[in-house]
């Protein structure tokens, strides 16, 4: 499943938090006595962020099943609460998905988003999981993947095929090259029990969890893990526990199909002001015109995977849309590459890989992936007829799984039957994680609510002003109170989206 984008209201100062020895702030106190101590951990300052931000690292074990054998060390950061003695709800982890998003900064960015002040309430504690930025190791293992401009993505002759497998393949083999070691516990199962020695470390009994997208899986497989352990729980874009990993990429295929033509009907309704079709047929039609002119003749780095991958954005998330046409708009009125490449996300930094070498190292190993190439090429070839947008691109974005040298182990089986509280978001629409997998989510917790967005298609997108949602959620924060559940495979609750972008 292709990583998506981090939610915009959250995205504060990654990769900028790094420990710096300051003796006088370790075990800082915290601010009330009721409060947990969380001196587990050594809190010391953090360079690149305020000073009501502390930062630590904590050891666990590579493989929990020899705890006693090589550690690895997780980089976590701590912002604590501010709000009485009455409204303290205790610790707040989250993830911001992927699998591979750097997650330290994104505590302190959910705790300001929240309306109400109950981001004062809880201590957040964030942190980069095993093999993902400030911890150690940090997995990388071929830069370049992703240099532009590369062959068509659809494998119209048996040289294009061959040039994608040999890619994909060079990548998995530098994957275990790099730390095979670290690439044989990767998977879900050992970021939620590192989760778990979180946890202990700050000597807490229970934890609240805050996911977004592949992180809602993780806290899925958390909170099935150790469902006693788990206090409240808020799962944004939610991850259907049946179809990791390889089918729901094909999922992926068809809902953003769906959702780029919903964009390709709002360039048309704005065609004064973009002059790119008067109709979504006909705007969808010089999408895919452009695609082959470039496929042929690709424009310095901008080949035909740059044009498909720059129009993944407005797949994720509707306030990318104006940007992307705007974009558009200047290559096809003035040739212009450079507002293109800028919407291109894997372009900004090629060289560092990290992201995706724990994308793969995840889902690669999760689950046993379809080993014969025959499978893939039959399942995409049919998707891509019927779901031209995304099909190919997604099937190389997994390609090295086809080749990876860890063996993949057994999914856990979700049950959240003894998770007595959660909270479900999703708007409808959603590309990235289809909108089924939440209905799957709520009909596997019977504690938890679901809130629905109709129509929208924008992916992970709570705590980014919906009033209608975010209430809703700080609701449940501060006193644990879930929308009434309704009967049925349905929603209990309903927002309606943030409106559409105007130019």
């Amino acid at each position: 499943m292709k990583r998506a984008p981090l939610p915009v209201a959250i995205v504060c100062a990654a990769g900028l938090l790094t420990m710096v020895p300051s003796p006088g702030e370790a075990h800082a106190a915290p601010r009330h006595d009721h409060a947990a101590t969380l001196t587990g951990i050594t809190w010391q300052r953090c360079n690149g962020f305020n000073n009501s931000i502390q930062c630590g690292h904590l050891k666990v074990p590579l493989n929990y099943n020899k705890p006693n054998g090589r550690q690895i060390t997780l980089a976590i950061s701590l912002l604590r609460h501010t709000s009485s003695a009455k409204h303290y709800k205790g610790v707040m982890l989250s993830n911001p998905g992927g699998p591979g998003g750097e997650g330290l900064d994104l505590g302190p960015g959910l705790a300001a988003s929240l309306p109400h002040g109950v981001g004062n309430d809880y201590d957040w504690l964030s942190w980069d999981p095993r093999g993902v930025g400030a911890s150690r190791p940090a997995l990388r293992c071929k830069s370049g993947y992703f240099d532009a401009p590369r062959r068509p993505y659809r494998p119209t002759t048996k040289g294009v095929r061959r040039y994608w497998l040999r890619r994909a393949k060079a990548y998995a083999d530098a994957c275990a090259a790099h730390d095979p070691q670290l690439l044989r516990h990767m998977k879900t199962r050992d970021s939620a029990n590192d989760m778990e020695s979180i946890r202990k470390a700050l000597h807490v009994k229970k934890i609240s969890y805050y996911g977004f997208s592949y992180g809602t899986y993780l806290g899925q497989v958390y909170s099935s893990l150790h469902p006693t352990r788990v206090k409240r729980m808020v799962l944004d874009s939610n991850v259907d526990p049946r179809r990791v990993w390889y089918q729901a990429n094909l999922d992926q295929d068809r809902a953003f199909d769906r959702a780029i033509e919903i964009y390709f009907r709002w360039v048309a309704h704005y065609h004064r002001v973009y002059r790119l079709g008067a109709t979504g047929k006909a705007v969808s039609h010089r999408y895919y015109k452009t695609i082959a002119s470039l496929s042929r003749h690709p424009h310095g780095k901008l080949g035909p995977d740059e044009w498909s991958d720059a129009f993944e954005n407005a797949g994720y998330d509707r306030s990318s849309w104006v940007d992307v046409a705007s974009a558009w708009r200047s290559y096809a009125a003035k040739g212009r590459v450079g507002p293109m490449l800028s919407q291109y996300r894997y372009g900004d930094n090629p060289g560092d890989d990290n992201e995706f070498a724990v994308y793969n190292a995840v889902q690669c190993t999760d689950v046993q992936w379809p080993s014969k190439w025959s499978r893939w090429q039959r399942d995409n070839t049919a998707y891509n007829k019927k779901y031209p947008f995304l099909t190919w691109s997604n099937a190389w974005f997994n390609a090295p799984c086809l080749y990876w040298h860890a063996k993949p182990g057994h999914p856990v089986k979700v049950n959240g039957k003894a998770t007595k509280s959660a909270l479900l978001i999703d708007e409808t629409k959603d590309a990235a994680t289809p909108y089924e997998g939440s209905l799957e989510v709520r009909k596997l917790y019977p504690h938890s609510s679901l809130i629905a967005e109709p129509g929208g298609t924008t992916h992970a997108d709570s705590l980014e002003g919906d009033r209608c949602v975010d209430d809703k959620i700080a609701r449940y924060l501060r006193t644990g109170h879930l929308p009434h559940r309704k009967p049925g495979r349905r929603a209990d609750a309903t927002c309606k989206p943030l409106p559409d972008p105007h130019p």
